[in-house]
């Protein structure tokens, strides 16, 4: 990748609806390499699709939590395949430190999330887990 994929990707970051026309202006650059640039960053999995990020008024009534996994490591493929069936598990990391895992949730109460921290709780293999609720978003860099 060089300054011009890495500037094209940080336009679309920002907002990944832009037209061509509107990225070719930014960038100086013809609309045929930007549209030639982003095939090539498609075809190569450096841009893997298109999304819409929700804002905060989406994630209102959601209890978003992160839950820290202490796992038998050789039952990480079936603890994975486990946790993937569950809805409200939206994001897994495996992490350095203490825990092996690190989950990201979100259930619609209080009374979902704890129903789903006891089945995670319950998959063989899960040796101890750590909850962390939540509370507000001060701000967010992801894209």
């Amino acid at each position: 990748m060089d300054d011009l994929d890495k500037a094209l990707l940080a336009q679309l970051s920002m907002d990944a609806r832009l037209p061509l026309a509107t990225l070719s202006r930014r960038l100086k650059v013809a609309r045929s390499t930007v549209q030639s640039r982003l095939e090539r960053l498609e075809s190569s999995g450096v841009i893997a699709g298109y999304t819409v990020k929700l804002g905060e008024g989406a994630r209102l009534g959601q209890i978003r939590a992160s839950v820290l996994l202490m796992i038998e490591p050789r039952n990480q493929a079936a603890i994975l395949a486990r946790l993937k069936a569950l809805a409200e598990v939206e994001r897994v990391h495996t992490i350095s430190g203490r825990c092996d895992l690190l989950l990201q949730l979100a259930a619609p109460s209080t009374a979902a999330l704890d129903t789903v921290l006891d089945a995670i709780g319950d998959i063989p293999g899960v040796r101890s887990s750590e909850s962390l609720i939540h509370l507000s978003t001060k701000f967010d860099r992801s894209r």
